[in-house]
């Protein structure tokens, strides 16, 4: 057997395993992936998990349990820096050549999780979601009516057909030298996005993102106020970041089409400032709707352009 033959062998044996949390408690998560570990024949693992300066004492306090569990390590940080600063700071605490990603308010739904990646060749694989929760309880939540609408797409076929368009972190392995190539840009403080520029700068590297159908269970949902805010954010974090995520981003590609046709861009721009806060509200307080929502944020994108273009124009 050959020297790098010996070395791949050795480097499939081993792996760090990384859980980025803030204001969450993951124990149970994290018990799992460690039984799930612990019955591989012949692993050398670890589990980190980093909390990114939360300010929930319960769930730090709730979370120090994972100290006592074997091969675990609970790193907690004073001061939150955001999504994409704490993933490179997980995978430089690494020990091993190769991670597992898991985001730490999720639930593993395979008594086999760990055992897929491990048996899965690529430099980076992505296992995907499953959209979990009972409609009777969740039915009124826009998350979940949401990610329901999109569930479709969220199985390994749809997301090989656009591979590195359909990167996410919610878990994801990748080898230790392409997490060093392409680190998450810690620019990208705020909430959204920094995945997705992650999965084209390993395009740009010319390696191939796999996604398979080894998914996490997402089965709990913010409530509808909560995640509108958040869809605010990324909207304005694409915004932000709008040259360097082109091509990427629907929201980006409709703006554009529409600003083709000066008009009825201008008629838009001008209902989205009347339009926003009255879907916002209903969005929020009635029976929500997937393509009022996704109306929604292209309404508040194409605000924040031409916002932005307006103030511009008045410093000139």
């Amino acid at each position: 057997m050959s020297v790098s033959a010996n070395s791949d062998t050795q480097a499939r044996k081993e792996l760090s395993v990384l859980l980025p949390t803030h204001d969450n408690v993951c124990v149970e998560l994290v018990s799992e992936l460690q039984r799930q570990a612990a019955l591989v024949p012949g692993l050398h693992y670890e589990i980190l998990v980093a909390d990114d300066g939360s300010t929930d004492k319960d769930s730090i306090l709730a979370n120090r349990a994972i100290n006592a569990l074997p091969q675990c390590r609970l790193i907690e940080r004073d001061h939150n820096v955001g999504r994409a600063a704490i993933r490179n700071f997980l995978a430089r605490e690494a020990r091993y050549a190769r991670l597992l990603f898991v985001d730490s308010d999720l639930r593993v739904c395979s008594g086999t999780f760990l055992k897929n990646y491990l048996q899965t060749a690529g430099q980076v694989v992505v296992g995907g979601v499953r959209i979990g929760g009972d409609p009777r309880i969740w039915g009124r939540n826009l998350r979940y009516r949401y990610e329901k609408a999109c569930e479709r797409q969220h199985d390994a076929r749809h997301r090989n057909m656009g591979h590195s368009q359909e990167f996410r972190t919610t878990n994801f392995f990748i080898g230790k030298d392409v997490s060093q190539q392409c680190p998450f840009d810690e620019d990208f403080r705020h909430y959204g996005y920094e995945d997705v520029l992650m999965g084209k700068a390993i395009a740009a590297k010319g390696i191939r993102i796999t996604h398979t159908d080894n998914p996490v269970l997402l089965d709990d949902y913010e409530d509808n106020r909560l995640f509108m805010d958040k869809t605010e954010e990324a909207c304005r974090t694409l915004y932000q970041f709008r040259r360097r995520l082109a091509g990427y981003s629907k929201l980006i590609c409709w703006q554009e089409r529409l600003a083709g046709c000066p008009g009825l861009y201008s008629m838009v721009a001008r209902a989205s400032r009347l339009l926003c806060p009255v879907i916002r509200r209903h969005l929020v307080r009635g029976r929500p709707s997937v393509s009022l929502f996704n109306a929604y944020k292209l309404l508040y994108y194409i605000r924040l352009c031409t916002e932005d273009e307006a103030q511009a124009h008045y410093a000139d």
